[in-house]
């Protein structure tokens, strides 16, 4: 059994508590303690458990109260017993009764022991200096083989981790122009190879560009429906396809009645904020996009059609990135697009109607101001979707539309300048080159 707790409200069996004070955690000097010799009628006959031996204060001489034989408090068979040996005496000197309600510890007086030194190991089995000197640095170095947690440092045997290299667009430029390079051929071979195959390369497009918006969108606490976008997507895409302007439009009017009708199951809290995200986004995607179909459509040449927008439009970027990054110094449009400036779109302009002209000249056989009206109109059209994309992911606060590209964020941040540029491509080829047949 434990010894009691004086702090507990838990009254001791058999104790007379009129004839003694009651027992204290710790050694008074004033007070006579009770000690396990008294014997009387008020002691239980049950089994005790034996005390842990009074410790004497760190003021009190030699042969004062507490100095008793430590075989008259224990029995002969107990470890601190009188028939216990000194080894075994020491060992439960040494050890601390878990028991007990409070330890006592004699303190060390100065000249009794000396200090101990702690001489660190090192990894070989040398030991180092004791005590670090005032005068050493505050970060040392090292061991070698070893290092402090959280810290690599390059060496000639393990160099610095090599950083991605981005250029000062602030994109990653192998990743950029790998992503680049794959979406092309993704264009270009079925739009020679396989013309059905380049619709439904355009539709998987523009499903992807709608879920990016419709995700994007919800930041502003708009929640368009994605189910009837998605088919109405589709379903535009489609009828320009086959149909040509008229059923262009009729798609676009399908798709914003779905997506009210579908709507109407969600309650009247926030309609028209969704319906208005929801019309944006039919507009901006499939919409447009639908020129790039009708691009496709055109009988005999609609793939070479295609490949002169897009021509074009890649050309714009390249200049305006080069121009760009060599001379730009004047903000295009500091609050939607800080590193546009005027310099980048003057190299836009000018790389897209040289480019322009020659191509238009050799393939459609048309004369070269002709072509670099062509390129200059399509370059303008490219960095106003970019600058209306831009406006956008600035008013809803993020950066790309995903992720889903490296080196170039989401399939948006790529579709932004060829929906504003095909509209504009469709128009004047449909008067610089008319449809044969």
């Amino acid at each position: 059994m434990s010894p009691l707790d004086p702090y507990s409200g838990t009254e001791p069996r058999g104790w007379e508590r009129s004839d003694r004070p009651p027992a204290l955690p710790w050694p008074e000097r004033e007070v006579e303690p009770w000690s396990p010799r008294q014997s009387g009628p008020g002691l239980s006959a049950g089994p005790q458990a034996p005390l842990r031996p009074p410790v004497r204060g760190h003021d009190e001489p030699n042969g004062g109260p507490y100095d008793e034989p430590v075989g008259d408090l224990f029995g002969a068979d107990h470890p601190g017993g009188p028939l216990a040996d000194d080894a075994s005496t020491a060992q439960f000197a040494a050890v601390r009764d878990d028991d007990a309600p409070t330890a006592h510890l004699t303190p060390v007086r100065d000249g009794d022991l000396p200090t101990p030194q702690f001489v660190p190991v090192g990894d070989d089995g040398g030991t180092g200096s004791r005590l670090p000197s005032p005068d050493a640095e505050a970060d040392p170095e090292p061991p070698a083989g070893r290092r402090f947690r959280g810290r690599r440092r390059a060496s000639a045997d393990r160099p610095a981790t090599p950083l991605p290299a981005t250029g000062r667009a602030g994109r990653n430029l192998p990743a950029a122009i790998g992503v680049g390079l794959g979406l092309g051929a993704l264009v270009l071979v079925p739009l020679f190879f396989f013309l059905p195959g380049f619709l439904a390369v355009l539709a998987g497009a523009i499903g992807v560009g709608i879920w990016e918006m419709t995700r994007a969108v919800r930041r502003s606490g708009a929640h368009p429906p994605l189910v009837p976008l998605l088919a109405g997507g589709v379903l535009t895409i489609g009828l320009a396809w086959f149909a040509g302007p008229d059923a262009l439009s009729l798609g676009l009017l399908v798709t914003v009645l779905g997506a009210m009708v579908w709507r109407l199951g969600d309650g009247p809290a926030g309609f028209q904020r969704d319906i208005t995200a929801a019309t944006l986004i039919a507009v901006y995607v499939p919409f447009l996009g639908g020129f790039a179909a009708m691009l496709a459509a055109a009988p005999g040449d609609g793939h070479l059609r295609v490949l002169v927008t897009v021509v074009g439009v890649v050309l714009s970027d390249t200049g305006g990135y080069a121009a760009g990054v060599s001379f730009g110094r004047h903000p295009m449009a500091p609050r939607i697009s800080p590193k546009k400036s005027w310099e980048g779109f003057a190299g836009s302009v000018a790389a897209a109607a040289l480019g322009s002209a020659l191509l238009i000249w050799l393939l459609f056989d048309v004369a070269p101001w002709w072509g670099a009206v062509f390129g200059m109109a399509v370059s303008g059209a490219a960095v106003l979707g970019d600058l209306a994309e831009s406006m956008i992911k600035r008013d809803l606060g993020v950066k790309d539309m995903s992720t889903l590209l490296p080196g170039h964020g989401g399939l948006m941040d790529r579709l932004d300048s060829i929906l504003f540029a095909v509209p504009t491509a469709y128009l004047l080829l449909a008067i610089l080159v008319p449809v044969v047949g």
